[in-house]
């Protein structure tokens, strides 16, 4: 039997390919999110402790030391200042997190129209195969017919 042969299979293959190249993209971007998501949560939290040694440092019954206040007050804009950058960078990151994952899902939708394609190729050729299988039995059969006639 004849074996059946997709003569697009390389603009599969290359489908295949940029398919995952865009996989890899995202990923990568959903990594540096996650990392500037976590550098954020930090920041949140040393703004948080800064904020609290303030206070304490502020709290009536104490001496103040004016300089570690000054210190303190300096940390904390700070790291507001270290979160507000990353707020932005976060941003930037959504924007091309969305363009990313159009772009996997154009790729996707390429190949898999490319699938479709090969797989009504597929059957069309074993359609095929089959009426040729088919005319050759009925050709053996009307041969097979035809000799016992004759020998009849």
């Amino acid at each position: 039997m004849a074996k059946f042969r997709f003569e697009l299979e390389a603009v599969l293959k290359q489908r295949l390919a940029i398919e995952r190249q865009k996989q890899l993209a995202l990923g990568e971007l959903e990594r540096f999110r996650l990392n500037l998501e976590d550098r954020l949560r930090g920041f949140h939290q040393s703004i948080l402790s800064e904020k609290q040694d303030l206070r304490s440092a502020l709290a009536p019954g104490g001496s103040i030391d004016a300089s570690g206040v000054r210190m303190q007050a300096n940390m904390s804009l700070h790291f507001v200042s270290k979160a507000q950058q990353t707020v932005y960078q976060l941003a930037v990151v959504h924007r091309k997190l969305v363009i990313a994952r159009n772009d996997l899902l154009a790729a996707a939708t390429s190949r898999k129209a490319v699938e479709k394609l090969k797989e009504r190729r597929y059957e069309a050729w074993l359609a095929s195969e089959a009426r040729k299988e088919a005319a050759t039995l009925d050709e053996i059969s009307v041969m097979g017919f035809a000799a016992r006639q004759e020998q009849a």
